[in-house]
């Protein structure tokens, strides 16, 4: 037998559930206002010819030149690496270069253009006696024996010449390639020696030294970041599944952490045309139309591209919308809907509702 408490447990039980289903339903209407259509993509802001400086060599950094946050020049020095070994090896490569020169061997050049001269003078000394020779054959004086050995001599003398001359050019040659291939050498190693000495490629802001005096550095790992000071822009990554609703001059509102409750507008002006395989996103770069005064490079950003906008659209709220095509109506009715542009909290009704019908989320 039922207590008196167990049958006003039930009691109410019934009374609750008779409210419950008499409950009526809370509807809404479709209405007509503006809705824009956006792409979500987080960012970071990036100094205009921003990059990564490289060492060109591996070394001990000697000495830090620019203190971070300061001003550099195109081509100034912002680090200097240990060089000694180096320095030795120009100071060497001047030397070889200076004694291999043209002004150097003016000695060398000197002794054998007055070899070549006595040979000359020799050789038109025994052509003159040989003709003399001859004449004095030709008046039956003296013999053949003697116009054979002027002729000999003759001979001799004429090679002597040619090779005097031979030796004279082939020493201009070897003093000309020897000055020209030890120059080069000192160009190479003051190339090298250069290499030591790491420098800023723009004019902009040291915004960060990676290295300490005395760390080694490679030419693997950079050593700096150098970028404009004044111009900034955001760099976004944009998921694969949108990409092909962006192009460049497209509106994109930008926010920050560091300008909480502001927005700040700005204009696609690069899609890098190749996918990242690892995040399966884009690149894309927006330029700042109403900049902050004051950014940093790799700030976080949060960017809100704008795809389109209507100023008059019926419109719902997401919730109410079922499996992407079908609405609930107060009288219980499930129908099919088009739907056009969407943001986070709205869906544009293309046809199927008008702003008379009562829309629900669940139908009894």
């Amino acid at each position: 037998m039922y207590s008196f408490k167990t049958k006003l447990y039930s009691l109410l039980l019934i009374v609750l559930t008779i409210f419950s289903c008499g409950k009526k339903q809370a509807s809404i209407h479709p209405v007509i206002e503006k809705i824009t259509a956006s792409v979500y993509a987080s960012g970071t802001i990036k100094s205009s010819s921003q990059y990564e400086v490289y060492s060109k060599v591996n070394g001990i950094i000697e000495n830090i030149l620019v203190s971070e946050g300061a001003e550099v020049k195109k081509g100034q020095t912002i680090i200097a690496l240990s060089n000694k070994a180096q320095s030795l090896g120009l100071e060497n490569a001047k030397l070889l270069a200076n004694y291999s020169s043209a002004e150097t061997n003016q000695e060398k050049l000197k002794q054998a253009q007055n070899e070549l001269e006595v040979a000359k003078l020799k050789m038109d000394n025994d052509a003159s006696l040989l003709d003399r020779q001859k004449k004095l054959w030709s008046n039956e004086i003296g013999t053949k024996n003697d116009i054979d050995q002027r002729e000999l001599t003759y001979k001799n003398s004429t090679a002597q010449f040619n090779a005097s001359k031979l030796k004279l050019n082939d020493l201009k040659k070897q003093i000309d390639f020897q000055s020209q291939q030890t120059n080069k050498s000192a160009s190479i190693s003051a190339t090298t020696l250069n290499d030591y000495l790491i420098k800023s490629d723009i004019n902009g802001r040291l915004f960060s030294i990676n290295k300490e005096v005395g760390e080694m550095v490679t030419t693997q790992t950079p050593v700096a970041i150098i970028g404009d000071a004044n111009h900034f822009y955001v760099e976004m990554q944009v998921d694969e599944y949108d990409i092909a609703k962006l192009q460049k001059g497209q509106k994109v509102m930008i926010s920050m952490d560091s300008y909480k409750g502001k927005v700040f507008e700005a204009m696609i002006n690069k899609v890098y045309p190749i996918m990242n395989p690892k995040s399966k996103s884009f690149k894309v770069d927006a330029i700042f139309s109403n900049q902050p005064e004051n950014l940093y490079p790799n700030l976080s950003a949060q960017a809100n591209i704008i795809i389109e906008v209507k100023e008059k659209a019926i419109t719902i709220p997401r919730a109410y919308l079922i499996d992407n095509e079908y609405v609930y109506l107060e009288n219980n009715e499930k129908r099919k809907v088009k739907v056009g542009l969407m943001d986070y909290e709205k869906v544009e009704i293309l046809s199927g509702i008008s702003t008379n019908d009562a829309l629900v989320k669940t139908i009894q």
